[in-house]
């Protein structure tokens, strides 16, 4: 079956940097385009970054020229590389896929901005 398995968040400073990661299985991993949302507290989970099976990328405003998704085909994984860091930013981030019209959610990892 599907599963998704973030990992990385963690308590940053402002300025600084994480790097997510986000282990996929159960699916050809490389004909896949995944995504990365996030939630913060009080707010509705948004869309963060997409990228596609050939590496086309695309972020939301808020983040665009800061955060930076790639992946590795060969090691199944999809990763969020998060610069820059606000307060804002502060959320639990979720990878995603949609595998024959089902969407599948990781268990989020949580990232905290703060000084």
């Amino acid at each position: 079956q599907v599963q998704l398995g973030e990992s990385g968040g963690g308590l940053v400073q402002p300025g600084g940097s994480l790097r997510l990661s986000c282990a996929a299985s159960g699916f050809t991993f490389s004909s896949a385009a995944m995504r990365w949302y996030r939630q913060a507290p009080g707010k509705q989970r948004e869309w963060v970054a997409f990228i596609t099976s050939g590496g086309g990328t695309n972020y939301v405003d808020s983040v665009n020229g800061r955060f930076i998704i790639s992946r590795d085909n060969a090691k199944n994984t999809v990763y969020l590389q998060l610069n820059s860091l606000k307060v804002e930013d502060t959320a639990v981030y979720y990878c995603n896929t949609v595998h024959r019209g089902v969407a599948y959610w990781g268990q989020g990892t949580q990232v905290t901005v703060s000084s």
